[in-house]
C-alpha cells in the first residue's frame, strides 16, 4: 500500500509525493514536507494524515480553501482518483497498489516522476471529474489517448498567465477530443448573462460566428450540469436558435463550487462521427480543469492590477497630504490623467491645493523635465497680462524696449497653469482660445506665429458654467477647458486629514521660523476638527505657524490658535462632558490663581506658569474679562 498525491496542473506538476503514516503538511512555507512558493497557497495550506490505509485532507483555514472534485471541504478521507486543489495547483489522489508498483520508488517521502508516465501509470485506471456531483469519466482501455491529452492540458493550462492565450488553447484541446465542427467558450457575469464569447469553426478558422442556442445554455447554467442534445431530442427547444439543429450539441458548465464562471459550448452536422456521452463525460474534465485555471488566471490579474496600483501609488509625486476617501480620489484622478496630455481644469474653493495638483500632474507627466509655467490671472491687470502670457517685441508699446518672451513662449513643451482663470479679461479669453485651437500665438506687436507645444492647466475658485450662463465666460473657452475636470474637497468636507496636515505644517514652520516643532494638545485637536476652515488649508498652515509662534508652552494649546477658531470650537466642544469639565476647571484655576495675586494677571500667570499674553487669551476665550476689569487698571 503505497498512496501518493500526484500533481498535474499549477506549480505542483510533474511531481508525486508519498503519503506516509503520520502526516504530511501542505504549504507555501518552506518547514512544511511539501510546498511550493505559490502565492495562492496559505503558508500551512492543509495536511494529508494517514492511518494505515485510511488517508484524510484537512484544510487549515487557508485563505483560498481547499476543494476535493471541486467542492471545497474542511476534512475529508480521499478515495482512489480524487482530484485535490490547493492555490494554483490540481493534484491527483492514488491509493492503488497496482498503480503504486508500477512508480516503485526507494524515496518514500519525494519522488519526481516524468509527466508521461502519468499517463501510462493510470491507463485503465477510474478517472474522475466534477460535474454536478463527481461522475467517473468511465474506464478507457481503448481510449487511453484522450486521458494522455487531458493530462497533458492539465499540465499545459496551469502555466498560462495570457487570458486571450488560455481561452485559444481550450478551444483547440476541445477539438482535439471531441469529433466537433464548431466550438465556444462563454463567459459569464451574472447567471444567464454571457459577458463574452470566444468561437472557432473548424471549416471557417477562429472567431468565426458561430450560432449557440440560448436555451440549452441558460439550462446547463441553470442546472449545473453537462448536456448533449441532438436532432431526436424530445425537447426541440434546446436546439432553437443553434448551428446544428440536424445534428448534435453538447454544453458543459465551467463551475468551481457553486459559482458559474462559463460554458463550453460544441456542435456537429455528422451523422457518423456526432457527439456522444464519452464526449460529455471528457469535456466535464475538461471543464472542471479549465474552470480552475481561469479563477487562478483571474486571481493572477488581479494581484498584477492591485500590484500596478500600488506601485503606482508609491512612485506618484505630490505634496499632498491626506488619505481621507476624497483625497484619494483626487490622487487616483492626477495617476490616471497625468500620463496623458490632456487639457484639465481644475475647480474648488479657494486654499484647497490646486496649485499644488496642478505641480503634481506635471511632475507625474512625460513632460516633467520640461518647464511648470504659472500665471495668477486675478494679480496682473489686463494690459500687461497679455505681454506676460504672449511675450512682444521691441517698439511694440511705450516701454518696450526689447523683445521679451511670454508665459506661454516659456512654457514651450511643458505645462501652462492658468490660476484663477475665471477672471480673465474677455478680450484675452478670445485669443487664448485661439491659442488652444492653432496652438500658435504672436507675441504683441508681432506679425510672426509661433509654434506652440503646451500642456494647459487651468483653475477657478467660480463656477465656470454658471458663469458662462451669466455672460461672464466665454463658453467656446469653457467647453475647451472642460476636458477633463476634477473638484477639490474643502478642508470641512475631509476632517480626518486635519491632524495630518497640522502635524506637517508645524515641522514645516519650524524649519522656517528655525525653532523647535511641538505637538498639539488633545484639545487643541478637537478644536481644529470643529473648525469649519472657510479659507481651507491655507488658513490651517497660517493658523498653525502663528500657534507655533506664539505658543507659550511645550503643547500647541487652544487658547494659542487664532480667537476666532478657539471661541467657535470651544462652544462646540463645550457640548461634550468631558472638554466643557476641562473648561471648568481651566476656569476655577484662573480664578483661583487672580486670588491668590491680589487680582494682577502678571503674578497670576507666574502662578499658573504661563506667559501673561497667554493667560489674557485664556481669560478671553473662557469668557473671564470681568476678572481683569475688577481688578482694575492699577492691578
Amino acid at each position: 500500500m503505497n498512496p501518493r498525491i500526484i500533481g498535474v496542473a499549477g506549480p505542483f506538476q510533474d511531481t508525486a509525493h508519498s503519503v506516509p503514516e503520520g502526516e504530511v503538511s501542505l504549504g507555501r512555507d518552506p518547514s512544511n514536507q511539501v510546498w511550493f512558493a505559490d502565492a495562492a497557497l496559505s503558508r500551512r495550506h492543509c495536511v494529508l494524515i494517514r492511518r494505515g490505509a485510511k488517508v484524510v485532507v484537512r484544510d487549515l483555514g487557508s485563505r483560498n480553501g481547499t476543494r476535493v472534485n471541486g467542492i471545497p471541504v474542511d476534512e475529508q478521507e480521499l478515495q482512489h482518483g480524487d482530484q485535490i486543489t490547493v492555490g494554483a495547483s490540481l493534484l491527483l489522489f492514488v491509493h492503488d497498489d497496482q498503480v503504486a508498483s508500477t512508480a516503485e520508488s526507494t524515496d518514500q517521502n519525494l519522488e519526481t516522476i516524468e509527466f508521461k508516465g502519468i499517463a501510462s501509470l493510470l491507463d485503465g485506471a477510474q478517472f474522475y471529474a466534477a460535474g454536478a456531483g463527481v461522475a467517473a469519466v468511465a474506464e478507457m482501455p481503448g481510449d487511453s489517448r484522450h486521458l494522455n491529452a487531458l493530462l497533458q492540458f492539465a499540465a499545459a493550462i496551469g502555466r498560462i498567465r495570457d487570458r486571450e492565450s488560455m481561452q485559444w488553447q481550450l478551444l483547440g484541446f476541445l477539438f482535439d477530443v471531441a469529433p466537433a465542427e464548431r466550438g465556444a467558450l462563454l463567459f459569464i457575469d451574472r447567471p444567464g448573462e454571457i459577458s463574452s464569447s470566444v468561437t472557432w469553426d473548424r471549416t471557417h478558422g477562429p472567431e468565426h460566428p458561430v450560432q449557440i442556442p440560448e436555451e440549452l445554455v441558460r439550462r446547463a447554467v441553470q442546472e449545473r450540469r453537462g448536456l448533449l442534445v441532438h436532432e431526436g431530442t424530445k425537447d426541440k427547444s434546446l436546439l432553437k436558435g443553434g448551428s446544428s439543429p440536424s445534428g448534435s450539441s453538447l454544453c458543459v458548465p465551467l463551475m468551481v463550487s457553486e459559482k458559474v464562471l462559463g460554458a463550453f459550448y460544441l456542435d456537429t452536422t455528422s451523422t457518423s462521427k456526432p457527439l456522444e456521452g464519452r464526449h460529455l463525460q471528457i469535456l466535464k474534465a475538461v471543464a472542471d480543469i479549465a474552470a480552475l485555471a481561469i479563477e487562478n488566471l483571474s486571481y493572477w490579474e488581479q494581484l498584477a492590477q492591485e500590484n500596478q496600483t500600488l506601485r503606482a501609488e508609491i512612485n506618484l509625486d505630490t505634496d499632498m497630504i491626506g488619505n481621507s476617501p476624497a483625497m484619494r480620489r483626487v490622487f487616483d484622478f492626477i495617476r490616471r490623467v497625468a500620463p496623458t496630455t490632456s487639457t484639465v481644469l481644475i475647480q474648488g474653493e479657494s486654499g484647497t491645493g490646486k496649485e499644488l495638483v496642478a505641480r503634481a500632474i506635471h511632475r507625474n507627466s512625460g513632460r516633467a523635465a520640461a518647464p511648470f509655467v504659472a500665471i495668477n490671472c486675478a494679480a496682473i491687470t489686463e494690459s500687461l497680462l497679455e505681454s506676460e502670457l504672449f511675450g512682444h517685441e521691441k517698439g511694440a508699446f511705450t516701454g518696450a524696449v526689447a523683445q521679451k518672451r511670454g508665459k506661454v513662449e516659456v512654457a514651450d513643451g511643458g505645462t501652462l497653469f492658468l490660476d484663477e482663470i475665471g477672471e480673465l479679461a474677455m478680450g484675452l479669453q478670445a485669443k487664448l482660445l485661439r491659442v488652444l485651437q492653432e496652438r500658435e500665438f504672436q507675441r504683441v506687436g508681432g506679425t510672426r506665429a509661433i509654434p506652440l507645444d503646451i500642456r494647459l492647466v487651468a483653475a477657478s475658485n467660480r463656477d465656470l458654467a454658471a458663469a458662462v450662463e451669466c455672460g461672464g465666460f466665454r463658453r467656446d473657452l469653457f467647453y475647451r477647458l472642460n476636458v477633463v475636470t476634477v473638484t477639490l474637497p474643502p478642508l470641512r468636507e475631509r476632517r480626518e486629514d486635519i491632524t495630518a496636515m497640522a502635524n506637517h505644517f508645524v515641522l514645516k514652520a519650524s524649519r522656517k521660523c528655525k525653532s523647535a516643532p511641538k505637538s498639539f494638545s488633545s484639545e487643541a485637536v478637537v478644536c481644529m476638527k470643529n473648525y469649519d476652515w472657510p479659507g481651507n488649508v491655507r488658513e490651517l498652515e497660517n493658523a498653525v505657524e502663528r500657534a507655533l509662534v506664539l505658543g507659550a508652552s511645550d503643547a500647541i494649546q487652544p487658547e494659542d490658535l487664532p480667537d476666532s477658531l478657539a471661541e467657535v470650537s470651544a462652544s462646540e466642544a463645550e457640548s461634550a462632558s468631558f472638554h466643557g469639565a476641562i473648561k471648568e476647571l481651566k476656569k476655577r484655576l484662573i480664578v483661583q490663581a487672580f486670588e491668590q495675586a491680589g487680582g494682577n494677571y502678571i503674578d497670576a500667570a507666574k502662578a499658573l506658569s504661563i506667559h501673561p499674553n497667554s493667560l489674557l487669551r485664556l481669560i478671553r476665550n473662557l469668557g473671564l474679562k470681568g476678572l481683569t476689569k475688577a481688578a482694575g487698571p492699577g492691578s
